[in-house]
């Protein structure tokens, strides 16, 4: 039987961690990844702990709140945003088997994951596990990561889905190659493995079934991925609206025309930005709520709700873009020189559009579940 461990108490407030990010984003994008004494104290701050299920001591939240926590810090920083995202992930790993999970939480709760599933790289089978060997793309926050994944194929058993295999940092080798217009201190590395045999048991299959009888991993667990990223595109499209507001507010043009907040244009343009985020954002909470009433419940989530958490969160990544843009275009020739704040700003808000489960195709798959049609793309659902 595995037994169920104490939580060990939170020892940092969000809002003290916000105090140093705010002071060391830069160095992170400088150096191009978050550094593995921050993603010490997000775990101090509770982060790493907040999908790790109870039985293993952790303090998994439901959705909303987790999402609010990834968006205040999104705010002061997207790289980090993305980074402390990932601390969602262990509704993935709720699908290793029960005793696996208890030795990768034997330490403590506060695990950092972080994974690299493409390109799926073939694994040779061997007696007790995978052989693995290969290299794989864009595993964000690796640097801090106490576990890796990498993508290898699916068989019949796994319905075609490819598996995922769990490394310790000493297994996998770190290439730095991350050179990038947003998101710059994600740290989102290649992994290259050689030849590691991998036992059976420690691997899963994403968005596989959950091992663990806990409301949070009942919730839909790729919509849940999604929803992680997105919401880091509204943290920085807020930043660049508490950056307009104040901009506008206190300075007069190079040429000596009005302030910004005296120019009809300005105000307007920033009502409308203020608007359009806060309604995708409505949408996108309202669903959360609403999906997570019915897990609670002892309820699956439906095929509807899965659909409007995909929508919702595609939708809120496009909004934040377009509001970043936005302000943009509203803020004159300042904003055009390259260490302007809002040029960081609309690097990382290109980013989660830009991620497969955020893409465009989105809105074609919710909209033929929404019709009671099959999804248009694979792993929708």
């Amino acid at each position: 039987m595995v037994q169920t461990q104490e939580s060990r108490p939170v020892t940092a407030s969000l809002e003290d961690v916000l105090a140093e990010l705010l002071k060391r984003r830069q160095e992170f994008r400088d150096q191009r990844f978050v550094s593995k004494d921050f993603i010490d104290r997000l775990k101090q701050a509770g982060i790493y702990r907040a999908a790790t299920p109870r039985r293993f001591g952790g303090d998994p939240l439901p959705p909303a709140e987790f999402l609010r926590r990834i968006e205040r810090i999104s705010e002061v920083d997207g790289s980090t945003g993305w980074v402390a995202s990932f601390g969602s992930a262990h509704v993935y790993l709720a699908a290793l088997p029960l005793e696996t999970q208890a030795e990768l939480y034997a330490d403590g709760p506060d695990v950092c994951f972080a994974g690299a599933l493409f390109p799926v790289q073939r694994a040779e089978p061997t007696e007790s596990g995978f052989l693995v060997n290969g290299r794989w793309k864009f595993a964000s926050g690796c640097m801090g990561a106490d576990v890796l994944g990498v993508g290898i194929p699916g068989d019949d058993s796994t319905a075609g889905k490819p598996r995922t295999a769990l490394l310790r940092p000493e297994q996998v080798e770190i290439v730095q190659e991350w050179d990038v217009v947003g998101m710059k201190g994600t740290g989102s590395f290649d992994l290259v493995v050689d030849h590691v045999e991998i036992p059976y048991a420690w691997t899963f299959i994403r968005g596989g079934e959950a091992t663990v009888d806990e409301p949070l991993y009942r919730y839909p667990t790729i919509a849940y991925a999604a929803q992680v990223l997105a919401v880091v595109g509204a943290g920085v499209a807020r930043a660049a609206l508490y950056f307009a507001t104040e901009v506008g507010s206190g300075r007069t043009g190079v040429t000596g025309a009005p302030k910004l907040a005296d120019r009809s244009y300005y105000r307007t343009g920033l009502a409308e930005a203020e608007a359009t985020l806060r309604s995708a954002r409505a949408y996108f909470y309202e669903v959360t709520h609403d999906t997570w009433e019915t897990v609670s419940a002892g309820d699956p989530a439906t095929a509807q709700q899965n659909a409007h958490l995909r929508l919702s969160s595609a939708h809120l990544a496009r909004t934040a873009a377009e509001v970043v843009n936005r302000v943009i275009h509203l803020s004159g020739t300042g904003a055009i020189a390259t260490d302007h704040p809002l040029q960081w700003l609309l690097g990382d808000a290109l980013v989660p559009q830009q991620h497969a489960f955020l893409s465009p195709a989105m809105y074609d798959a919710a909209g033929a579940v929404l019709m009671d049609q099959p999804p248009t793309v694979p792993g929708f659902q």
